[in-house]
């Protein structure tokens, strides 16, 4: 797995590096305390994660992680608590409060990593298994309209019927393929394929309105690249 590391202190930089060659399946490859610098890294070079520190002269972390259209995953290292909430609403892995232990830093490695597997092992194929109560229902990514979370569920609106399974957006955004969903919002993701029109700060589907917000507004910019 493939990290970089972006933080104004180069002390905090050494933490991570010395914390980061005692986990086997990390590949810290960059270290910047430049966030531009790490901002340009990424949208060339392959990044799974990025050790991100919130308070910076700059930029935050928070609206660096907003300015990016190729987002990797992220876990969050500062030495403040007050943007724990806002870090999890970006769906962040984990949030690190500094002066954070190697055994902390492996746990939130360990969330990675498991997100990591779970994207390239099921990156090939066109349909995700929904557990449902104690079953597991097979959903072709071709029948959803779009998700919502809900609390510590995400809700697959489908073309014929709704599924609630306990899941998170940032599990949803490593299984689903980008080129065929899209997120809007931090509660909403849609199928582009489905989505009939698109307006300022909302896209329709079907009879269904789907909110877009200003911070994922770029997303939808991009369809017209493509």
């Amino acid at each position: 797995m493939i990290a970089i590391a972006l933080d104004d202190e180069p002390l905090a930089l050494e933490v991570v590096r010395s914390h980061a060659s005692k986990v086997p399946f990390l590949n810290l490859k960059a270290e910047f305390t430049d966030a531009f610098k790490a901002m340009e890294y990424i949208q060339k070079e392959n990044v799974d994660l990025i050790f991100l520190d919130i308070k910076m002269p700059d930029i935050s972390g928070i609206d660096f992680m907003n300015s990016l259209n190729k987002k990797p995953m992220v876990i969050f290292t500062t030495a403040y608590s007050e943007h724990a909430v806002t870090s999890f609403e970006l769906d962040a892995i984990d949030y690190l409060l500094k002066p954070f232990s190697l055994s902390r830093f492996i746990k939130g490695c360990n969330k990675a990593y498991e997100l990591y597997q779970l994207r390239n092992k099921t990156g090939n194929t066109d349909f995700i298994f929904l557990k449902t109560g104690y079953e597991q229902e097979k959903v072709l990514f071709s029948d959803i309209l779009y998700l919502e979370a809900a609390g510590n569920y995400v809700n697959f609106v489908l073309k014929d019927k709704s599924l609630l399974s306990r899941m998170t957006f940032s599990e949803l955004e490593i299984i689903l393929p980008k080129d065929k969903f899209i997120r809007t919002h931090r509660s909403y993701m849609a199928a582009i394929p489905a989505i009939q029109k698109i307006e300022r700060h909302q896209i329709h589907i079907q009879d269904y309105v789907i909110p877009v917000s200003e911070s994922y507004m770029s997303n939808l910019n991009e369809l017209d690249k493509r």
